[in-house]
This record gives structure tokens, sequence and C-alpha cells, in this order.
């Protein structure tokens, strides 16, 4: 692959062997993120599990002490109280049936997260093959079904993030913007790595995390020693 001249230039500010402590590979990314936009900045962890097994999941979401740096839409499917309970926490869309037939029809996903009250489901689970692929399915296990409709929101505007270990192992999530420097950074790294390895299942054997690296939207992954 026949990278540009800014991500050139970029690698030469760091050893691409080497492994360093987290604050110092935060500020490299920040270093050689060279794009004329605000690159958003990614964690990738490599885990000791094996994900097509049920007891080796991991999941879980976190709230980021800075939040993710990106302003987030969120869809909320409820009635009635949950409804106006929805609106007043700052929703940026609310309805049940009629969201349903908008999304069917009109193949609409002007959305980021997807909330659903209980009694919903039944509703929302006709568009589950639609939702479902692109992440957008309310999910107890990430507490977007949830009768507390107001702190669901209040949590994903704040800067609530899922983490979720995919078929290869490996969590991609983001944990902020080049714009917010290493020491938020670092920050937010703190907290969701404390998350991970807080869920590190009990089926797991042998070494759970095998890599940790960083990297900018169109920068160079930095690799990451991370004691435990």
């Amino acid at each position: 692959m026949k990278h540009g001249k800014n991500y050139q230039d970029s690698v030469k500010l760091y050893d691409r062997q080497k492994s360093y402590e987290s604050k110092e590979a935060l500020d490299l990314v920040v270093k050689t993120a060279k794009a004329k936009f605000d690159e958003t900045v990614e964690l990738s962890v490599k885990l000791g599990v094996d994900p097509r097994h049920a007891d080796q999941q991991v999941r879980g979401t976190v709230v980021l002490p800075h939040g993710t740096g990106k302003k987030v839409t969120v869809l909320v499917f409820a009635k009635g109280d949950k409804a106006a309970e929805a609106e007043a926490a700052g929703a940026d869309f609310v309805g049940a049936e009629e969201l349903v037939t908008k999304i069917q029809s009109e193949n609409w996903f002007d959305f980021d997260v997807c909330v659903a009250t209980p009694d919903m489901m039944s509703v929302v689970g006709r568009i589950a093959r639609l939702l479902g692929p692109k992440g957008l399915m309310p999910n107890p296990k990430s507490g977007t079904v949830t009768m507390d409709v107001a702190k669901a929101i209040a949590d994903i505007k704040a800067g609530k993030v899922e983490y979720r270990v995919d078929k290869t192992a490996i969590i991609h999530v983001p944990i902020g913007k080049v714009s917010f420097g290493q020491e938020k950074l670092a920050e937010n790294f703190k907290v969701i790595m404390d998350a991970i390895v807080r869920a590190k299942p009990s089926a797991a054997k042998g070494t759970y995390l095998k890599s940790i690296a960083v990297s900018s939207t169109m920068g160079p992954g930095i690799k990451i020693t991370y004691n435990i």
C-alpha cells in the first residue's frame, strides 16, 4: 500500500518497532496527525480470547471523561410519558411506529445511536435486519434498552462509547480527537482500558492483552506498552 507524503513524514517521528508508554504514544499520535481536519484517535486492542465462544465475549460501555469530540444524534423509540421524557432530555428524534415506517420506506439512518423502552422492542424488532448490520439495534447490554431514557440520552451525549470484540478478537473504539491533546486523550485511554481489563472473561486463558495500538484517522499506528 502506497502512503502519501504526510504519512511518510509522520512515520519518521517515531520507531515503528518500539512500544511506548501510553502518554508518550498519545503525544506521538497528536504529533503525527497531519490532516487538515480534526482527526479521530482510535484505540485498537488485540485480545487473547476466542470470540466464537459465548463465554469469551468482551463487550460493554463506558462514559469517557472528555467524550469523543463527536456530536451524537440520538433516536428514541418511546410513547407517552417516556417520549416526553426523551424529548426533554435532548433526544434528536422521538417516535414509535412512524419512525419504523420512515426507516423502512426511506432507508433513513440520520442518527448515530438508537434507544428504546422495553415495551417498544416488539415494534423495533420489525427493522432489526436493517438496524443490526449498522450497529444501531438497541440492546440491554449496551444500556440502550431502558426505561430510564433520560439517563441513557445524557450518558450518550456526554461521551458514552461501546466497546465490543470483533470476530478477529480485536476491539476498535474512539477515544477522542487530536485537538484534545495528550492529557485528555490519556485520561480517556485509562478509563476505557480499565473497563476492558475488568471485562476479562473467566474463560479466557493465557495472555489477555496481546497488543495495543493507537492511531489518528489518517496517521500511522503506534504500539503501546500496558501493564495491568
